[in-house]
């Protein structure tokens, strides 16, 4: 029950909803986003609620409150500010592409690093398909979506490395079950460069641990029992290439690993290496009990390691067939710049 003091309402530039409620003895005790769920469906959802709260859109007594558990008393004036949705159509956008190949099926690229590969809450703009779509104009694949035109894989926004993209119906078909297969029957091969705190106590090995959804944390993942009902198959070969400051107990600094996916799981080199013990430098997300390791070292490496502010995470390597003439493409780009410095600074304390 609620009492509706202003149902609709333009705020200074007309580019929001605004709705005002009044909680009554019904409303308390009950959680936030549950109660607004009840009172405003079916106009908008639970999810679209909980962003709402998350995004700072919501106020008590004209006090923003990010908590969707937030408990209501009666008697409080609970305002929602509502975006007017945004164009669900992705715009052209004159983004530079750093391009390897490119002919009338695909192209391939090589992404760097802060560069969101399609758009999403958060990220409607600046991303590499508003790059391909000022780029490539129509000829993009549409299988993928309105949102992911041409996308068969992806890279998160802070790893940086090789993609490609397809440009008509057929390549996107005959790309997505190159990567659907893995490898497992065909001749796709992809590589990660990983920078890793500390060294597995292997020089090469598999991590075959299932991934799922952090109960924790709902936006990130985490090795979960393979029972669990949203367990995912997640299979990473791992390689030590070089071992930084490394003792005669076998233990060093940090490592840099290559990595290979037998899966493709969200975040799975990252939460795999992090399951290990081995976190990427520079992941704040799945390695944060190590954000104070760099306190203890040495400069100029600990300005550098402080300096690096994304997961240390480059796709090397992707060979693939090509869909129209069969013919096996190899692509390989070094680490990028900051990441080249960061090895650099490692190889020097060691």
């Amino acid at each position: 029950m609620f009492s509706e003091v202003s149902n609709q309402a333009s705020c200074n530039e007309g580019t929001e909803v605004l709705k005002e409620l009044i909680t009554d003895t019904d409303s308390s005790g009950k959680r936030l986003d549950a109660w607004l769920s009840a009172q405003l469906t079916p106009d908008l959802s639970r999810n679209r609620i909980q962003s709402l709260i998350s995004g700072g859109q919501v106020s008590i007594d004209g006090k923003p409150i990010r908590e969707t558990k937030h408990k209501l008393r009666e008697g409080l004036r609970v305002t929602i500010e509502i975006p007017e949705p945004e164009d669900a159509t992705p715009k052209g956008e004159d983004i530079a592409l750093h391009i390897l190949y490119e002919d009338a099926d695909l192209i391939v690229i090589n992404k760097p690093a802060g560069l969101v590969v399609h758009p999403g809450n958060g990220n409607w703009t600046g991303t590499l398909v508003n790059a391909l779509i000022y780029h490539c104009g129509d000829t993009l694949s549409g299988i993928g979506g309105v949102r992911r035109p041409g996308i068969v894989h992806r890279l998160d926004k802070e790893t940086s490395g090789i993609m490609v993209v397809a440009k008509n119906d057929l390549a996107h078909r005959h790309l997505s079950a190159q990567f659907a297969d893995h490898g497992r029957t065909n001749d796709l091969e992809r590589a990660y460069l990983a920078i890793v705190w500390g060294t597995p106590d292997r020089t090469t090995g598999t991590i075959d641990a299932p991934l799922g959804r952090s109960h924790r944390d709902r936006t990130k993942q985490a090795v979960v029992h393979e029972e669990r009902e949203d367990a995912r198959h997640a299979v990473t070969h791992f390689e030590v290439k070089e071992r930084y400051a490394a003792k005669e107990d076998a233990t060093a600094l940090a490592s840099l690993v290559e990595c290979r996916l037998e899966t493709g799981r969200t975040h799975q080199i990252r939460v795999h290496m992090a399951h290990l013990g081995q976190p990427l430098v520079g992941d704040l997300e799945y390695g944060s009990a190590y954000k104070t390791k760099a306190n203890k070292l040495d400069e100029p490496l600990q300005s550098i390691v402080k300096g690096f502010t994304r997961q240390a995470l480059h796709a090397r390597l992707l060979a693939f067939e090509h869909p129209s003439t069969g013919e096996l493409l190899r692509f390989e780009a070094p680490v990028p710049e900051d990441m080249a410095e960061l090895i650099k600074a490692f190889q020097e304390r060691a």
